[in-house]
């Protein structure tokens, strides 16, 4: 190769393993250059660099991530993978927006914010920042003066500019989540009063490239404090080609969260083969395989405020994650027939005249309508710990205090999601639905009750709260459950005392046995350690071990047709077969309890 490159070589299987598969794939082929990103020790990804453009390949930084990027020789790849000091070649694959197009847009859906609890009196996340990664942002009468920053990513560089957005995936988004109604009080979103920080790293076609979604990411965490971002939202992904370990996107997603933004991804819509229409397991895109960022897919809502008649949608992606078997989504969010801002000069206004539902707005489907919805209500729970009311009695109404760090907002939401059920009644598993529907008012009315200023190990929920949210005039049980790594931890004690576990430097699931001291004592409806049993028929644990009547093959869901790593059909077992306990089929191991 190139004799800059002097760090050690290592193993030539340890080597293969660190390109991710979608690049093993590409270099089977007849292509003698490939997009790819060089994650590695910071000593020595200069020479790597230097050695790569000495030998005539294109590269540049990606210094926040410890990463460099470029076009490199088909011969380049494996030399690179085989320096010790590079820990993984990745792709710098396509992204492209989470959004599938509903066949029609005839009905009008003008309960989003009633049948996630919210009223007109309700708060706004006034000077919440929302930052959006997507394809722009179209600056209309909906948004006012609350589009604080916009910067373009889709050339390579990071450019300030004025707010544009050719495709209207963006603009959509947007709308859900922060629109005041102007253009029509219908289609309001979700935190009518969020600033919008605009990230365009998507082009007029809806796709773009990993490397400009980690330039944005990184962007945000640099400019946290002078841009005032508290979430971003991530509509957007491409099939999962490597572990999340490994995996540049979502390591630039963990690098948000312990920056202390909330990180909102979409799941992807990939939860139905498009032949059989049979709905399957395993579609999870990245960067929804992140471990520490909020997954979201989505559900219908039957444009009723009622949530009883709420139903997955088939396209939702389920879980596990490819390759590390996480637990996926984290919960479900309304997306499907959802109307929003758009403008007539839009790609997806002029080439699908079936979503249009006037000159101003558009319906569109897919779990990057939920992801924008949960990023709505994530702004106004954020809103609702820095400005809470006077329970304590030591503050008063509308005092600052600590905003909840990521992990603890992403509990919050998990913890008072609402279980879902099937048309038979039957609950869905937990890789469908995750910790169940979104809930805004009750996350709301959650987070205003933490004092955030409370030490750990100390009790920081005031009196009064009631695990329940009234909707339409029904009472709804909280679902109590949070999903924390390998662990299903539930009941009414989760949020009697401050956790370590909701600290900034800790991943999302990590270090369980030290960290995580909640929920009820009884042994008998907890499961603690590796093996979980989720619902009736599914076992988890470390390792991925598949059953007969599983087929996981080695295809990309969304490349290859019915997408052939995705586990069609419900019946879904696997666990460690060195473990304590397997079950196969219809066997209940525990008694849930607490919320189940």
């Amino acid at each position: 190769m190139i004799a800059l490159l002097v760090a050690a070589p290592v193993a030539a299987s340890q080597s293969h393993s660190k390109v991710d598969r979608k690049l093993q794939e590409a270099l089977q082929t007849t292509a003698t250059s490939h997009g790819v990103i060089i994650s590695g020790s910071a000593a020595c990804l200069a020479s790597v660099a230097d050695g790569l453009r000495s030998h005539g390949d294109v590269v540049t930084d990606l210094t926040a991530a410890n990463a460099v990027m470029g076009t490199i020789h088909s011969q380049d790849v494996q030399a690179v993978a085989d320096l010790s000091c590079v820990t993984s070649v990745s792709s710098n694959a396509k992204v492209k927006a989470s959004g599938v197009k509903p066949a029609d847009a005839s009905a009008s859906t003008s309960v989003l914010r009633s049948t996630l609890g919210l009223t007109p009196q309700s708060a706004t996340a006034a000077n919440i920042g929302v930052a959006i990664i997507d394809s722009g942002i179209t600056p209309l009468t909906d948004f006012g003066t609350r589009i604080r920053a916009f910067y373009d990513f889709t050339t390579g560089a990071t450019l300030p500019s004025l707010p544009v957005d050719p495709y209207g995936h963006g603009t959509h988004v947007a709308g859900l989540i922060a629109g005041n109604g102007a253009s029509g009080s219908l289609y309001a979103g979700v935190a009518p009063g969020a600033n919008l920080i605009g990230l365009r790293v998507l082009d007029s076609t809806g796709q773009g490239r990993t490397s400009d979604v980690i330039r944005a990411i990184d962007f945000a965490i640099a400019n946290k404090a002078s841009l005032g971002i508290d979430v971003i939202n991530l509509s957007l992904g491409h099939p999962i080609y490597e572990s999340a370990a490994t995996d540049p996107m979502v390591q630039a997603v963990e690098r948000a969260v312990r920056a202390g933004i909330v990180v909102v991804a979409s799941a992807g819509n990939f939860g139905q083969n498009p032949n059989t229409m049979e709905v399957g397991y395993a579609g999870v895109t990245s960067p929804g395989n992140a471990p520490s960022a909020l997954t979201v897919g989505a559900f219908k809502n039957a444009e009723t405020i009622a949530r009883d008649d709420d139903r997955v949608a088939d396209y939702s992606s389920r879980g596990p994650t490819w390759y590390d078997g996480f637990a996926k989504p984290d919960l479900i969010a309304p997306g499907s027939r959802l109307g929003s801002l758009a403008t007539t000069a839009s790609a997806l206004y002029l080439g699908y005249p079936t979503l249009r539902i006037d000159t101003k707005h558009i319906k569109l489907s897919g779990t990057s309508m939920a992801a924008a919805v949960t990023s709505g209500v994530v702004a106004l729970v954020v809103e609702a710990s820095k400005h809470q009311s006077d329970a304590w009695g030591s503050c008063g109404a509308g005092c600052a205090r600590p905003a909840l760090t990521p992990n603890a907002v992403k509990a919050v939401l998990q913890y008072t999601a609402l279980k879902m059920h099937d048309d038979t009644g039957a609950q869905y598993d937990a890789l469908t639905q995750g910790a169940g529907g979104l809930n805004a008012a009750g996350a709301v009315a959650l987070a205003a009750n933490l004092d955030t200023r409370i030490s750990v190990g100390q009790s920081w929920l005031s009196s009064g709260i009631v695990a329940s949210t009234t909707i339409g005039g029904q009472a709804y049980a909280w679902g109590q459950n949070i999903v924390w790594g390998d662990n299903i931890v539930w009941g009414d004690g989760l949020f009697l005392t401050r956790q370590a576990s909701w600290a900034l430097n800790i991943v999302w699931g990590e270090d369980a046995d030290d960290n995580i001291v909640w929920g009820n004592s009884n042994a008998d409806t907890i499961v603690w350690g590796n093996n979980i049993v989720w619902g009736d028929n599914i076992v988890w644990g470390y390792n991925i071990v598949w059953g007969n009547n599983i087929v996981w093959g080695n295809g990309f869901i969304g490349m290859t047709v019915g997408g052939a790593n995705i586990v069609w059909g419900d019946n879904i077992v696997w666990g460690n077969l060195a473990a304590y306990n397997i079950v196969w089929g219809n066997v209940v191991m525990v008694s849930l309890g607490g919320g189940q």
